[in-house]
Formats: structure tokens, C-alpha cells, sequence
């Protein structure tokens, strides 16, 4: 118990700091320490699952591992409390919670593991039966796990999937009667259905993507024969696309907007403004990690990176990575709403209280709940920028000069232009 704190220290990238700091100087620059807010987080659950037999309500969650793909590690999610725990692995229900809080829920999860080919979904046994009724299910369902030896290690972050605690190889799985969501059992059961026809159908009947997610990466969707697992990382953004690309057909057919609006939010200390512009389809997402923040901690200036596309879409996998295409989803929910075309820059500041990755699902529930409130219009990009300049730290003008979008909307002249009076 004493050894792990030092454990985590000499895990972390700031170890030398840490050191001098021991999480009270705060000289990392981030409003909370990591460290202890994973400390802490274990040890409310430490004497709960530091033993070879867990049982508990899975709420439910499963995953599915890259690593020795096409033999990955497969297995379920199980807390050491029973009841309705299914806001542990509901990221839709996570908005306005605090980092603290997320982390608590995930911390609690164990994650049991066996290793398995991925095309072995169809008769792989208990096990994986077990594994797959779980990701199809539409509420907690009761787990007894023993493991080959405690469970171990620390909690793992991903800026793709959410966090999850320790983990320890199966020996043994029973789970009781498992309720499935019945929109996922019937793709399931249609051997015929092509997975994209699953993900699409699931989506417009209203169930959560991340239950969508869930159940394709446990290998529940598609042709008989051609079932596969998918590991977790990639489920969620295939998901992620393939949703957004149905949309986006849908938004070209649409009229375009008409003014110039701008959406603002602000969660877990991420500020967000999301533009849209009086065009035809386009799309950038653009964000700014400041120093001391996940994925610019030794850095001494504001790091921005961006990817984009145009009307006629994008070849090549997005250099931002998966919350490239979670935000792209949000924001062409928005304009089936409205039912309007338009161009999208969707700015994000990450800023020194955001002390850990968490998961592509903060930026797709973060933007839609920002696209949730009332937008600011304007007649012209210029004013609307100005406003931007309200809320966003990073100027006006280096926003501009890192946007592709935005730039070709500015420099580029349209048929608009030559027309008077209007």
C-alpha cells in the first residue's frame, strides 16, 4: 500500500517535478495534482478489489485490446458493488460532472482479461459469450470474476477511450440473467446485415453511441463469417465516422445557413467555440493545449494542431485523431436539426486543469452540449471573430493563421461578392 504512490510517481512523465512537489506546490502549473487524484481514487476502492475473486453490477462495459492484434485481450468490466452502475461506462450521462468524479467511476471498474483471436466471436465459448451479451445489454448486469491473481496496475487513460483501473487474467466467469437492449439483438441476430447498416440503424433508432460502440467492438455486428472483435480504440471512432458521413449526404441536400453563428462552452476547463458559416459543407477542428496540459507538458508556449476538410470530404485518417470525427458527428446533429448546410471551425483551448486525457467522448458530448445553447449571429465573419476574442485567450488573428477554412473563406472571392446591394 505505501510503495504506490512512488509507483505512479516514477510512472509519470513529470516525475522530477513530482518530486519536488509531492502534490502540493502544484509546479506542474495544473489546478489539481494527477497523482493524487488517482491516489485517491484507488484507494476508496483499494481494500474492494485487491483480491483474486470479484463480484459486483456490471453497468455493463466490456473491452477489447489492440495490442497483439489480430490476438487481443478481451474481456468484461466488473466494480465491486452491485446496483445500478450504469453511469460508470455512460459517458452521454457525464456531462457536468467534475474530472474527480469521472475518475472515481472508472477507477472502480476492474477489467478481466482473456487473450483471443479477433475472428473468434461465433463459438468461442462462456467466456466470450459472456463478453458479447454484455456489450449488447441495456442495463447493469451481475458478475461473479475470479482471476488468476489480484488484479494490478494503475488507471489507464487513452485520449480515444475512457479511463478504466486495474486489471488480471480469468480464470472464471458467471454472470446472471442479462438483459439485452432488444434494437442491438435484433442486428445482432441479422446475420445478413452489413455492420454499417447495424451502426446506422441502431443510431436512428436512438440508441447511445456508445453503446453502439460497445457492441461493435465486441464483434456483434455484420455478415455471419466476416464478425469480428474490434478493439475498443477503433470502434469508437469507426462509429464516430461512419454516423457523421451518413449526416454529412444528409447536410449537403440542405439549403445554407444564412447568417454567420458562433456557440460557446466550457467543461473541464476545455473552452469551446464552434463557428458556423454561410457555406456550402466544411469542416475544421482546431485545438490549442497549452502548457502543463495533457499532450503539452514540458512546453513553453501554446501547441495547436488542426485537420480539415472540404466539401468533397478527406482521404487520409485525421491527424488530430478520433475527436476529429466525434465533434464531426456533434455538429452535423445540429444541422439535421436545423435543417441547413453549412461550413463548421470548432476551436478548443485545453487549458491546464484538464490534467488527463479522459476520452474522444468529452469532445463529442462537450460539443453537442455546447451546441445545445443559444448561438450569437452575426452578418459578417469579422464581427463574429471579434466576438471570439471575448472568450478565447489565443488571439483572433493566430486562429486565423493556423486555419485552413477560415483562411480560404476570408481570401477566397465568390459570386456573392460581385453582387450589388446585397
Amino acid at each position: 500500500m505505501n510503495a504506490f504512490p512512488e509507483q505512479i510517481m516514477e510512472s509519470s512523465n513529470l516525475k522530477g517535478l513530482c518530486a519536488a512537489c509531492k502534490g502540493s506546490k502544484l509546479l506542474c502549473g495544473k489546478s489539481s495534482c494527477p497523482i493524487l487524484v488517482r491516489f485517491y481514487s484507488r484507494m476508496k476502492t483499494h481494500e474492494l478489489i485487491d483480491k483474486e475473486d470479484i463480484d459486483g453490477s456490471s453497468p455493463p462495459s466490456v473491452f477489447i485490446g489492440r495490442f497483439g492484434y489480430p490476438k487481443v485481450l478481451v474481456g468484461p468490466m466488473v466494480p465491486p458493488v452491485y446496483g445500478d452502475t450504469q453511469i460508470m461506462d455512460t459517458p452521454e450521462m457525464w456531462v457536468g460532472r467534475d474530472m474527480e468524479e469521472i475518475i472515481d467511476f472508472r477507477y472502480s471498474l476492474v477489467r478481466g482479461t482473456f487473450k483471443t483471436d479477433i475472428h473468434n466471436v461465433i463459438s468461442g465459448g462462456k467466456l466470450i459469450d459472456i463478453t458479447q451479451e454484455l456489450a449488447m445489454a441495456d442495463a447493469p448486469a451481475d458478475l461473479e470474476a475470479k482471476f488468476l491473481k489480484r488484479p494490478r496496475g494503475g488507471i489507464s487513460f487513452s485520449e480515444e477511450s475512457q479511463p478504466f483501473g486495474p486489471s488480471a487474467p480469468l480464470r472464471k466467469l458467471s454472470a446472471s440473467s442479462i438483459k439485452l437492449d432488444h434494437r442491438i439483438e435484433k442486428a445482432h441476430y441479422d446475420t445478413d446485415l452489413f455492420a454499417k447498416e447495424a451502426v446506422l440503424g441502431l443510431y436512428k433508432s436512438g440508441a447511445y453511441v456508445s453503446r453502439i460502440q460497445k457492441a461493435l467492438s465486441a464483434g456483434a455486428f455484420g455478415i455471419r463469417r466476416r464478425r469480428k472483435f474490434v478493439p475498443t480504440r477503433w470502434s469508437i471512432t469507426a462509429v464516430d465516422s461512419t454516423i457523421s458521413l451518413d449526416l454529412i449526404d444528409k447536410t449537403k441536400q440542405y439549403p445554407l445557413m444564412d447568417d454567420f453563428r458562433i456557440y460557446f462552452g466550457d467543461f473541464l476547463d476545455n473552452r469551446w467555440a464552434v463557428i458556423l458559416l454561410p457555406t456550402s459543407w466544411r469542416y475544421e477542428l482546431i485545438e490549442a493545449w497549452y502548457p502543463k496540459t495533457v499532450w503539452n507538458p514540458f512546453g513553453s508556449e501554446v501547441s495547436i494542431i488542426n485537420s480539415w476538410e472540404f466539401y468533397d470530404g478527406r482521404r487520409k485518417y485525421a491527424e488530430i485523431g478520433g475527436c476529429y470525427y466525434a465533434a464531426r458527428l456533434a455538429v452535423n446533429e445540429l444541422l439535421q436539426k436545423e435543417r441547413r448546410q453549412a461550413g463548421a471551425v470548432i476551436l478548443r483551448e485545453a487549458h491546464p486543469g484538464y490534467i488527463m486525457p479522459i476520452g474522444v467522448w468529452n469532445v463529442r458530448e462537450h460539443v453537442r452540449e455546447t451546441l445545445r445553447e443559444q448561438p450569437k449571429k452575426y452578418i459578417t465573419l469579422k464581427d463574429a471573430m471579434l466576438d471570439i476574442s471575448n472568450f478565447m485567450d489565443i488571439p483572433v488573428s493566430r486562429w486565423i493563421q493556423v486555419s485552413a477554412v477560415l483562411k480560404d473563406h476570408i481570401q477566397q472571392r465568390r459570386i456573392d461578392d460581385f453582387i450589388p446591394n446585397r
